[in-house]
């Protein structure tokens, strides 16, 4: 792939230099990476504002400090790891774009990423579109009733919320809820058709976590905790999360 050749003028910061180290094995043996290029074939982001991770690594390992951190490419790693399966070494390129995300000013980051962030942080389903647990109990019981009533054989169907030691505690994705209800639906005809013990819960229902793209630890862990204590208080023994 053609892009851009790297610059290197004077004595360079380091502080991404011992993350690298961090992230390599051996003790840090910046050798072990063998430049093959496995993480920039198969990275959906490579080429994107003239960056793949093989490049944002060596830069890295370069300490180029200033350029990692003015990349708006970080924002484009989709954090799916598919660098890390294909890498002979097993470097983890996103946990050193994660640092970088988390090193820009918080009102920097990406619009979108941020106010979805932020939005389920206000209501107790851990929403990133802001639904309510109010809302989306409202909306399985309705659709609910509305698949027994009219889809054969689905009369007995079930889609239980706040359900006392079920076995699975699932979370869903907000948008089915918000924008594409009938989505759900499939997923309950599995579990019922496999006689699966499961509940949605009132509180902590959502699935997605925007804060972990954000790089906001402490966001990110709120909603986490959020979704887990419910877990705790209906007792459920395994935690199923649909994304």
């Amino acid at each position: 792939m053609e892009g851009s050749a790297i610059k290197i003028s004077g004595k360079q910061k380091s502080a991404f230099l011992n993350k690298v180290k961090e992230l390599l094995p051996d003790g840090g043996n910046l050798s072990a990476c063998l430049t093959c290029g496995m993480c920039a074939s198969g990275c959906p982001a490579t080429g994107m504002f003239d960056m793949d991770p093989r490049k944002f690594l060596r830069m890295a390992a370069l300490g180029l400090d200033d350029e990692i951190l003015k990349t708006p490419w970080v924002w484009a790693c989709t954090m799916c790891q598919r660098c890390i399966y294909v890498c002979p070494m097993k470097i983890d390129v996103p946990q050193l774009i994660y640092n970088a995300r988390a090193s820009w000013p918080r009102d920097e980051r990406p619009k979108g990423i941020r106010g979805s962030c932020d939005a389920a942080a206000k209501v107790d389903s851990g929403s990133a579109m802001g639904l309510t647990g109010e809302m989306f109990t409202d909306t399985v019981v309705e659709l609910l009733e509305e698949v027994q009533e009219e889809q054969e054989g689905f009369d007995k169907l079930q889609a239980p919320i706040d359900k006392k030691g079920a076995h699975f505690f699932v979370n869903q994705n907000s948008r089915e809820p918000q924008m594409e209800e009938d989505e759900m639906v499939p997923l309950w005809k599995i579990f019922h058709t496999a006689g699966v013990d499961w509940t949605y819960g009132s509180r902590g229902w959502a699935a997605e976590n925007y804060c972990m793209f954000l790089a906001d630890d402490e966001a990110w862990e709120k909603n986490v905790r959020l979704k887990s204590d419910m877990v705790k208080e209906l007792g459920c023994k395994v935690w199923l999360n649909t994304e």
